[in-house]
């Protein structure tokens, strides 16, 4: 059968205008991180001794190789530095390029819009070419940042052009594993699950791998990042398995895509029951029932991500075994002071991917509106505010029980009492900041609720990585992760989370006056 691709062209254009947003805040948001690491470690040891002491003492804790993967020559800094790099933030990156195919294929296919471009005088293939073309082009972009971060870092060139290419890799790999997922369901929600599956099976084949059955990591594209040694013996051959397996995936999609009317997927739609229950006739119990699914997988997967975190605090002390870190250790109170330092620092972490659920519920409360279905539901007996509360307390809500269950699986991991859960909360007046000021975005205009994820990514920026890039102190400060109390490596201060909860409270303000005077779409 022949490809038909008249007009990819024209609908990369267009989907690069759609996420003009999202797109350079989840790539700088990446990138930022690199430069932040490859600064941080390359100054914090101050000779090779230490360096190897460093790697040897992550090689010796099996939660951490399991985490981050394991550091095959430990007298290598590039490897030291991209350790959490290589493996775990790979999984960002693979998400982007499944993120990016999502909505521009089965989102499509779902609200109706593929229909109507197909209509018009573009190839059938030409939707999938301009998914992938700008799931290749973010692919490419994250690699070169990645690179010029790591050179601005001080690391070799050759290492970090090989780690940037191997990142470009994975993310192909991620775009190719998103475009077979939206062949499986009519869903966009089930497709992200199934990729996310995907992509949490293949991590775990990983983890199996380094811990045990060498062999095993080379059966899942996050182990070759770690097996291409691109900072000491590089093997660069192993930079063509990702865009093999890229390719073959994308093969069988496009064959199955062949195979199916649009808009189904190969899973057949399971009827809902005639008549729905009567407690959903409420717009928030509708909303909280149709994310449950979503929740439910954010917990599990937010939980396991704590015990795992957790399991590393006890051995944080034989990581830092160098002169300028036992200055630091000294400072903050021996190794419980570090300790506690880390648990802060984990909860940070954590904090800012539990903003993302957040975020994504507001974006997909845009979407709701951009299709027509809120105004559907605002012409039954459903008043605005109960829209908007739907929305902000889905957001919120679920952003805070995710905060306790991080707390709380972080504090199991570590096995010894409750910081990590008031640490964990501590983090909640700055993500209710960030959603309030997202929330805000959406009620001026639906189409600006996308604009959160630039928020969201600045904010990081700036107040995670922002005194390792050396900014200035007045643009840290604008960060709500900046004013969080360090908890419990410094005593807890109630003011900075009051000042920002009565902030969040002024934004949800505005957003309900500017939600309820202005049009519907």
């Amino acid at each position: 059968m022949s490809v038909q691709l008249k007009g990819t062209l024209l609908l990369v254009r267009f989907a690069l205008r759609r996420d003009r947003v999202l797109l350079p805040a989840w790539v700088g948001v990446l990138g930022a991180m690199v430069a932040a690491s490859a600064v941080g470690t390359t100054g914090l040891y101050a000779d090779a001794r230490e360096r190897v002491a460093a790697a040897e003492a992550i090689n010796a804790s099996p939660a951490i190789v399991a985490l981050y993967g394991p550091i095959l020559d430990t007298a290598s800094v590039g490897e030291l530095a991209m350790a959490k790099m290589t493996v775990l933030y790979a999984v960002f990156v693979a998400f982007m390029g499944v993120v990016i195919v999502r909505r521009h294929t089965r989102v499509e296919e779902e609200s109706g819009r593929a229909e109507l471009v197909g209509a018009t005088a573009v190839g059938a293939d030409a939707p999938v070419a301009a998914a992938l073309a700008e799931a290749a082009l973010a692919a490419v972009a994250v690699g070169v940042l990645a690179a010029v971060g790591n050179v601005a870092g001080g690391l070799p060139v050759a290492g970090a052009v090989l780690f940037g290419a191997s990142w470009t890799g994975i993310a192909l790999v991620g775009a190719a594993v998103g475009l077979l997922a939206a062949q499986v369901s009519s869903s966009a929600r089930t497709v992200g699950f199934v990729a996310s599956g995907v992509i949490g099976g293949l991590y775990l084949v990983r983890a199996v791998g380094d811990t045990t059955a060498w062999w095993l990591g080379w059966a899942s594209p996050f182990g070759w990042g770690t097996r291409l040694s691109a900072w000491s013996e590089p093997r660069p051959w192993v930079l063509v398995l990702h865009p093999l397996l890229a390719a073959a995936l994308t093969f069988v999609a496009v064959a199955l895509r062949r195979r199916r009317d649009l808009g189904s997927g190969l899973l057949p739609d399971r009827p809902g029951p005639a008549h729905g229950s009567p407690r959903l006739r409420d717009a928030v119990a509708l909303a909280w029932h149709n994310q449950s699914t979503a929740l439910l997988g954010w917990t599990v997967g937010i939980a396991g991500m704590g015990v795992l975190m957790g399991s590393i605090v006890p051995d944080i002390g034989s990581m830092l075994d160098s002169a300028d870190a036992r200055a630091v250790i000294e400072a903050m109170g021996g190794l419980g002071g570090l300790q506690d330092a880390l648990v802060f620092a984990l909860a940070s972490i954590i904090a800012v991917v539990i903003t993302c659920f957040g975020i994504a519920a507001i974006t997909r409360a845009a979407g709701d509106e951009y299709a027509g279905r809120t105004e559907t539901v605002l012409a039954t007996a459903t008043t605005r505010d109960r829209v908007l509360l739907a929305v902000g307390g889905l957001a919120i809500v679920g952003s805070t029980w995710l905060l306790l269950v991080s707390g709380a699986a972080t504090a199991v991991g570590r096995g010894d009492g409750l910081d990590p859960v008031w640490a964990s909360l501590a983090q909640a007046p700055a993500v209710w900041l960030v959603l309030g000021l997202g929330l805000v975005l959406l009620t001026i205009r639906s189409r600006w609720a996308v604009a959160g994820w630039a928020l969201l990514a600045a904010f990081v920026t700036v107040g995670q990585v922002g005194e390792t890039l050396r900014l200035p102190d007045w643009l840290i400060g604008l960060s709500p992760y900046h004013h969080v109390p360090k908890y419990p490596s410094e005593a807890f201060v109630w003011t900075p989370g009051l000042v920002m909860t009565g902030l969040a409270g002024a934004a949800l303000l505005v957003a309900w006056l500017r939600f309820r005077s202005r049009d519907i779409g």
